[in-house]
């Protein structure tokens, strides 16, 4: 027997043996021994896996799936109510910025105003009373806060809801109509408010600068022709007092007996974001508990 042969003898005992202590080690398990290589592969576990995936899609199925959106859109709407959050806390400190700054003076343009709007603004001129008209129902606001915000709808009947007096000014030093919301008067009034005390003489006020506003929900149109105005819509305001679309809001300060109630800009902004959050939170960790304990804890082992 030539060298090459014993060699080939040798290398064949060896694979035997090797192959004799990995059974005897792992059992019955399907391998593939590569003895040139050494390269081991192990199918049956992977097998297992497969097959543990497969039970698991099985357990869950569409109806375990759909669940889970629960948890995952309420997570979003957390998660979205943050930003809303952060939102109104800066629009609340802009807000407080503006209506405590110093009054500015008209603009030469008039267009500058729509960035300027809960600006201060002080005119010198005089009152054209022959040309007011009302805008409402509205709530009544004192310091800065609605009375009862839900009096202020069309079928409202209350006490506490009223209109808004809109009275065109001339302006003194300039060729130029605005329009000034002198303040609240009770549905009931008008008799009242007619025969009440007037400033007659040019005056000096202050007011805080609104631009227009779109016609929020369930609200009437506006009719011009007969004079009923439900929201504030200053192109169509303007062109019926003859005036430029410029519109203030009358501080508190000025107002006189039996006269509307000035100071009817609503300052201050509800923030429940807050709670929105902690609510949308709860609700995605309360579903993720009871999907995770209904779908996974009670998988069996395999």
């Amino acid at each position: 027997m030539n060298l090459t042969k014993i060699f080939s003898c040798l290398r064949g005992a060896k694979c035997a043996l090797t192959r004799r202590v990995h059974v005897s080690l792992f059992g019955n398990v399907n391998t593939q021994v590569r003895c040139k290589n050494s390269e081991v592969k192990l199918g049956r576990p992977m097998a297992i896996e497969t097959n543990r995936y497969r039970k698991l899609e099985e357990k869950i199925g569409l109806y375990g799936y759909s669940l889970l959106g629960v948890p995952i859109v309420t997570f979003a709407l957390g998660t979205w109510q943050i930003k809303r959050w952060r939102w109104k806390l800066d629009l609340i400190e802009k807000l407080k910025q503006r209506t405590s700054a110093e009054p500015i003076d008209l603009p030469s343009d008039l267009n500058e105003l729509k960035d300027k709007e809960y600006y201060r603004m002080k005119v010198k001129g005089k009152f054209l009373y022959e040309k007011e008209f009302l805008i409402g129902p509205r709530s009544l606001i004192i310091n800065g806060e609605v009375v009862n915000e839900k009096d202020g709808g069309i079928f409202s009947r209350k006490t506490s809801s009223g209109y808004y007096v809109i009275t065109p000014f001339k302006l003194e030093d300039r060729d130029l109509i605005i329009m000034v919301n002198r303040g609240w008067i009770p549905r009931c009034d008008h008799s009242i408010y007619k025969m009440g005390n007037k400033i007659i003489d040019p005056v000096e006020i202050t007011g805080i600068i609104r631009i227009t506003e779109k016609r929020p929900p369930f609200v009437l149109n506006n009719t011009p022709a007969k004079g009923v105005w439900h929201y504030r819509d200053l192109n169509a305001m303007a062109k019926i007092a003859e005036a430029e679309p410029v519109y203030i809001e009358l501080l508190a300060e000025y107002n006189i007996p039996q006269g509307p109630i000035g100071g009817q800009t609503k300052v201050t902004l509800r923030n429940e974001h807050l709670s929105y959050i902690i609510t949308w939170y709860s609700l995605s960790a309360c579903t993720s508990y009871m999907w995770f304990r209904q779908f996974i804890q009670k998988l069996p082992l395999i």
